[in-house]
């Protein structure tokens, strides 16, 4: 009986050691996932609780300064203070855009006798920023390109020149601006002053402009080819006229569309401003760029070809009769008259859906003997 007391007894007694120890271990697996959960609560409190106080710490701190001392500087033991906003992702390095484009089309139908409204020029143009800015949105050209539009009275052939140059000048993926340069009043026209006016107008708006483009306002090129740029020598794009049977009229010949980079035209100084009246100025340019060591660049003849708008002469826009003379003296003149020594007075700055016009006083022609 005593045998079977005693081993009930030591049963129970391993059976509450069991129980002991198991509730002990249960305790101790509680303390510690009590204590981890209570050292990552402070944890984060400590980490978030000093920034979300920063600001107004530093904003309080700083109100008290500048109201006790206007000209105090921050104490040096003071935070430094979090950003507002993470800038945003760098916009991506578009390529260069290619040397020859590949969206030419090549020769084009020109033709100037359906109805061209402004407004229709708009909508087929809606890349085309205010004032005439262009920037290819997929490449960087490796040049900035002013076009230049020496103006009087031409509202009719503006409308078909903007019509047609600015698909062109998209497709060649030039970045551009169009600049028409209108000359004020009804004195004898200046053309080539006005490029000059027109030059120094468009660098203050936009100092990056390294290549300009001279066109006179009827003429439209026949082939987007026909690149619009500037290259190491100054390039005459209009060779092959339809009034001159699509043929170079004479060899020194350099009127109608021109370019220069910004370098070549300061090396001449600019164009001539003496040349009042029809004629004369584009072959004093010519004297300018072989009297300086520079060649005429042009393209082939095949895709330098130009369609003029059929027009009758201005008025106050009669023949030069001086201007033969004024050519054989281009050596004499061109250090003196020229882009440094250009006048005029900008009476306004308009800047439109398609282009920038420019309204200049350039004066008036000096008073010529009478011929004979």
């Amino acid at each position: 009986m005593s045998r079977l007391l005693g081993g009930t007894l030591e049963r129970v007694c391993k059976a509450v050691l069991l129980l002991c120890l198991l509730h002990f271990l249960v305790a101790v697996i509680l303390y510690f996932d009590v204590y981890a959960q209570h050292l990552a609560f402070f944890s984060r409190f400590s980490a978030r609780g000093p920034a979300r106080a920063l600001h107004p710490a530093a904003s309080s701190s700083s109100s008290s300064s500048n109201c006790s001392r206007p000209n105090a500087t921050a104490s040096s033991s003071r935070l430094p203070e979090v950003p507002s906003a993470r800038p945003g992702p760098t916009a991506p390095m578009l390529p260069p855009c290619p040397d020859s484009p590949p969206g030419l089309v090549g020769r084009l139908l020109i033709e100037f006798t359906s109805p061209m409204p402004l407004e229709r020029v708009q909508r087929e143009n809606p890349g085309v920023l205010m004032g005439g800015r262009y920037t290819p949105p997929d490449c960087t050209p490796a040049q900035t390109v002013a076009v230049i539009i020496p103006f009087r009275h031409r509202e009719h052939h503006l409308r078909y020149w903007l019509h047609y140059l600015h698909p062109i000048l998209r497709r060649q993926r030039l970045r551009y601006g169009v600049y028409v340069i209108n000359q004020h009043g009804e004195d004898t026209f200046n053309r080539a002053k006005l490029l000059n006016v027109g030059f120094l107008e468009a660098l203050k708006e936009d100092a990056a402009y390294d290549c300009f483009i001279f066109s006179d306002v009827d003429l439209v090129p026949m082939d987007d080819r026909n690149l619009y740029r500037c290259g190491d020598q100054p390039r005459h794009f209009a060779i092959a006229m339809d009034k001159f049977g699509f043929r170079l009229p004479y060899a020194g010949y350099f009127g109608g569309v021109s370019g220069l980079s910004k370098a070549q035209f300061l090396r001449i100084n600019g164009f001539p401003n003496e040349y009042w009246g029809w004629g004369g100025e584009d072959d004093d340019i010519f004297n300018r760029i072989s009297l300086t060591g520079m060649k005429i660049s042009r393209p082939d003849i095949r895709i330098g070809r130009y369609r003029m708008i059929k027009h009758d002469r201005d008025k106050h826009n009669e023949p030069n009769p001086q201007r033969f003379t004024k050519i054989q003296n281009t050596k004499l003149t061109m250090k003196r008259d020229g882009i440094g020594s250009v006048r005029y007075q900008v009476l306004e700055v308009s800047r439109q859906p398609l282009f920038t016009n420019i309204t200049v006083d350039i004066g008036r022609p000096p008073s010529w003997p009478p011929r004979g």
